[in-house]
């Protein structure tokens, strides 16, 4: 499938896999595919900036490859690596059959048949279903070395094995970078990137979320649980709910046959918005009595 060819064509494309894309990120999703940039993606966890990735893939039927970081993560966990207990096998057979060309082995040890591909030498290889989407997932977990190697990378999609030269890619990938900005990316990364900040959806876009993610729970709840996570947003804890979590809770509600919402079933069911002890204590008993009050307030005077 062709890539869209106006962002309104960018929305609508998404909004068939069930992604909801405002139009500022549909924007800079259209730049980033038109001018062949990487795109760079930061806010909160949760608010689905992995999930765009996901979306484009599945509407473009473009192979996804993803890069999760960690702390740690160099350039050989994320280019390649050598299959060393193929190779010492390899060794072993060779020495075995009385085979004396040394030469000839160790140029076949260092080959493609022993070469294990990971997500960036993946991303540069050609595919027919046309360049795929890179995911280079949470870059705020990685040390700095590493954003230094991924300049290359980024600038001229190209990576270089010391064994076999330098692989450039014949179609560059669709990159897109996501930061929970845990830490601060070297301006030096941005730069070579368009960039969108991903923010907590108003209460009419994660309506919209919610109906396209779990269509089986009835409007009326729909509307509580989105009023609830919204009022639940503006208190002061450790780690505010997302778009995924809103989700994963209107299906545990489903699950429980809840039909509305009440201080007892929110108690009972915190831990799938809440993901810290400190936020669910603070939360349970009176203050999720009043933020239930004040989020059916707002509906009816919505």
């Amino acid at each position: 499938m062709q890539d869209p060819s106006s962002i309104d064509a960018v929305q609508e494309l998404l909004a068939g896999t069930g992604y909801v894309c405002p139009r500022p990120l549909a924007t800079v999703l259209f730049l980033a595919l038109r001018l062949g940039r990487p795109l760079f993606l930061e806010g909160e966890a949760g608010v689905g900036k992995t999930e765009i990735a996901k979306a484009l893939s599945l509407a473009t039927g473009r192979r996804l490859i993803r890069l999760q970081c960690y702390e740690g993560l160099d350039a050989g966990a994320a280019v390649y690596e050598w299959n060393f207990p193929a190779q010492m096998i390899a060794i072993r057979a060779a020495e075995a059959a009385g085979e004396a060309d040394r030469g000839q082995l160790q140029h076949d040890l260092f080959g493609p048949d022993f070469l294990i591909e990971r997500p960036l030498l993946q991303a540069m290889r050609p595919d027919e279903q046309g360049a795929p989407i890179l995911l280079i997932d949470e870059l705020d977990r990685t040390d700095e070395p590493f954003e230094a190697f991924l300049l290359e990378a980024l600038s001229d999609f190209q990576v270089t094995i010391p064994e076999l030269g330098t692989i450039t890619a014949p179609e560059p990938p669709t990159v897109i970078l996501t930061s929970n900005r845990t830490r601060e990316v070297h301006d030096a990364l941005k730069r070579r990137c368009l960039y969108h900040w991903v923010d907590y959806p108003d209460f009419a876009r994660e309506l919209e979320i919610l109906h396209a993610r779990a269509p089986e729970v009835a409007e009326t709840l729909s509307r509580q649980i989105v009023a609830f996570v919204q009022a639940l947003r503006t208190e002061d804890l450790f780690k505010k709910p997302g778009v995924a979590e809103t989700i994963d809770w209107a299906k545990c509600l489903l699950a429980l046959d809840v039909i509305d919402l009440s201080p007892e079933v929110i108690s009972d069911t915190l831990g799938a918005i809440l993901k810290y002890q400190d936020d669910i204590m603070k939360i349970q008993g009176s203050e999720a009595k009043r933020l239930l009050d004040e989020a059916k307030s707002s509906l009816e005077t919505a």
